[in-house]
This record gives C-alpha cells, sequence and structure tokens, in this order.
C-alpha cells in the first residue's frame, strides 16, 4: 500500500459516506432545488399583488443552486476521488476551499429564511404557498445536515 493511502478499513468508511452523501444529498438537491424554484415563481406570480409574496425568492433559490451545483461537481471530480486515493498533503487545499463555500451557504440559508418568513407562510396561504415554504424548510435542514456530514465528519478524517 503507498504511504500517503489511507488504511483499507478508513477506505471503505470514507466510501461509504461519500456515497451517502452524493446519494442522500447530491442527488436530492438536484431534484428539489427545481421543483423549489418552480414554487416559488407561481407563487410570485399568482400572488403578485400581495405584500407578504416571497418577492425575490425564486431568484434566490436559483442564486443558490446554481452556486451549490459547481459545488457539488468539484466534490465529485476532485475532491472526493482525491479522498478515495487516500489524500495526501494537498487534500488540505480543496478541502479549505469547500469549507470556505460551505460558509457562503450558510449565509444564503440566513436569506431562505428571511424571505420565507422563517418558513411561514401566511394565515390562509394557498396550498402551493404552503407547499413552498415546507420544501424550502426541508432544502434548509438537509444542506444543514450536509455540510455537518462533510465537516465534521469526512473533511475531518482528512484533516486530523
Amino acid at each position: 500500500m503507498p504511504a500517503q493511502s489511507v488504511a483499507p478499513a478508513q477506505d471503505d468508511a470514507t466510501w461509504k459516506l461519500i456515497a451517502h452523501i452524493l446519494e442522500r444529498y447530491h442527488e436530492t438537491h438536484r431534484r428539489e432545488f427545481p421543483e423549489a424554484i418552480r414554487l416559488a415563481r407561481k407563487v410570485e406570480a399568482v400572488h403578485a399583488g400581495d405584500a407578504d409574496r416571497p418577492t425575490g425568492l425564486a431568484d434566490h433559490l436559483a442564486l443558490m443552486f446554481d452556486d451549490l451545483d459547481g459545488h457539488q461537481r468539484k466534490e465529485e471530480q476532485v475532491l472526493f476521488p482525491m479522498m478515495m486515493q487516500g489524500g495526501g498533503p494537498m487534500i488540505r487545499f480543496p478541502i479549505t476551499r469547500m469549507m470556505a463555500e460551505h460558509a457562503e451557504v450558510d449565509e444564503q440559508l440566513v436569506r431562505l429564511r428571511t424571505l420565507t418568513r422563517d418558513f411561514t407562510p401566511p394565515e390562509g396561504a394557498c396550498a402551493t404557498w404552503r407547499l413552498l415554504c415546507l420544501t424550502c424548510r426541508k432544502i434548509h435542514d438537509d444542506l444543514i445536515e450536509h455540510m455537518r456530514l462533510e465537516n465534521e465528519e469526512l473533511f475531518a478524517a482528512f484533516l486530523g
């Protein structure tokens, strides 16, 4: 085994954690963000005269999704393959960059909570608006757990 490689047990644990992140979070985000954007555009259009409508939410979700898609691609194409090859001293740089991007997502999540009034539709909101709030809350919660898993478990294993 090469000197920079991690032990086989860690390789297996790393592989399982990466597979979980890819399936549970990366694929889920790719499915749910377009639906949330669609719902937000519909609510913003249908309720254009309503002062409570989440103005700018669709654009914010689209920005988040664009940033997230680029971030996930860097993980999938660069960082995760490096991890599966055992890491090495240079892995610190892409991990540090990914963690900085996670901090940017935290800021985007604050804006998401603000635009959705903490995921609370107004009294008497239509079914689409209620579904939008539920979808945004799920995206928020999934992103929080996704970043926690990467920062505290996956990345921490390589930063030692």
